[in-house]
């Protein structure tokens, strides 16, 4: 087998968990524990405690005690600083988030933010898109296909929807239908509105134009469903329960812009392409690339003065 047959297989691989190197889409929310460090036992000290050592322990302890009761003067005084400040906006606000945790360092229940009429119904358009799965036998889904094929490479001649030529694009095999699993229609349309709204990151993108590339790239098609899988489950748009800032704040954008998910899409595509050669990743790291793609959009969306979704600082990487 040649180095470049190699590569070719690698590329276009599995990335949602069929075979060997595999993209997870169903574990984004949690990190793995990391392992404790493994300690000898040394039994040169065995005989048991000594002066000393209890000496030593009453001093531990007395230490201790003064140690939590200044904490707790502390996050009284905190407290009482953020109750005179917490509407007003100001900096003390931002980098002490009393709104979302207790004094005690414990989490508070996000509250849902009272919508709108019109933030409800196009809370709800949202959700009715994310009913709608990919069905490779709908007509009007095998044209958006080969709509984002004449976006993808403007004047070739449209493949079969089955063919060797849809790899190319980055699907895992001959048949793109097969790909979608949890995307479900609203990954294509991303894709679709992407390739429309920002041509120039776009191509960027697809063609793999920026940086110093992996041997062992991602595969650009198949990258933008598990993108979209990530943002739904970030947002809680299933459930339309918010359990995070950011959950909240994306409501308040929907009000201000009816396409804020397909915005947030191409926003989150082009910030983890970034994190990608911040990274230097390639091919086997594209789930933990993923995963700080998804704790960075976080943190620009809990961003006060964020209003819409060009007021997230990741947006000005974006090109049309």
């Amino acid at each position: 087998m040649t180095s470049k047959t190699l590569r070719r297989r690698l590329h276009h691989g599995d990335v949602d968990g069929k075979r060997h190197e595999h993209l997870e889409t169903s574990g984004l929310d949690g990190l793995n524990e990391p392992l404790l460090g493994n300690y000898e036992y040394d039994d040169k000290d065995s005989e048991g405690p000594v002066l000393k050592d209890l000496w030593d322990d009453e001093r531990r302890k007395e230490h201790q005690h003064w140690t939590i009761l200044f904490s707790h003067l502390i996050a009284e005084w905190a407290q009482w600083l953020a109750n005179i400040v917490i509407g007003s906006g100001t900096l003390l606000k931002r980098l002490l988030p009393f709104d979302s945790t207790t004094q005690n360092g414990q989490s508070k229940k996000i509250l849902p933010p009272s919508l709108s009429p019109l933030q409800g119904e196009r809370l709800r358009n949202m959700q009715q898109r994310l009913e709608v799965p990919f069905d490779g036998s709908c007509v009007e889904h095998q044209d958006a296909l080969r709509e984002l094929w004449s976006l993808a490479y403007p004047g070739r001649e449209l493949p079969s929807l089955k063919s060797e030529l849809w790899k190319e694009m980055g699907w895992q095999g001959t048949d793109p239908s097969t790909d979608f699993r949890g995307g479900g229609f609203i990954s294509l349309e991303n894709l679709i509105f992407f390739a429309k709204k920002y041509p120039d990151t776009f191509q960027r993108l697809l063609h793999k134009l920026d940086g110093n590339r992996a041997d062992w790239e991602y595969p650009f098609a198949v990258a933008g469903i598990n993108i979209s899988f990530m943002l739904i489950q970030m947002l809680d748009l299933q459930s339309g329960k918010p359990t995070s800032q950011a959950a909240v704040r994306f409501l308040q954008l929907l009000g201000e812009d009816e396409m804020a998910f397909d915005n947030l899409f191409c926003v989150a595509f082009q910030m983890m392409d970034a994190q990608w050669l911040a990274k230097r990743a390639s091919y086997m790291e594209f789930n933990d690339v993923l995963k700080s793609t998804r704790t960075q959009l976080e943190r620009e969306l809990e961003l006060e003065d964020v209003f819409s979704v060009r007021d997230l600082p990741a947006y000005n990487m974006l090109r049309r």
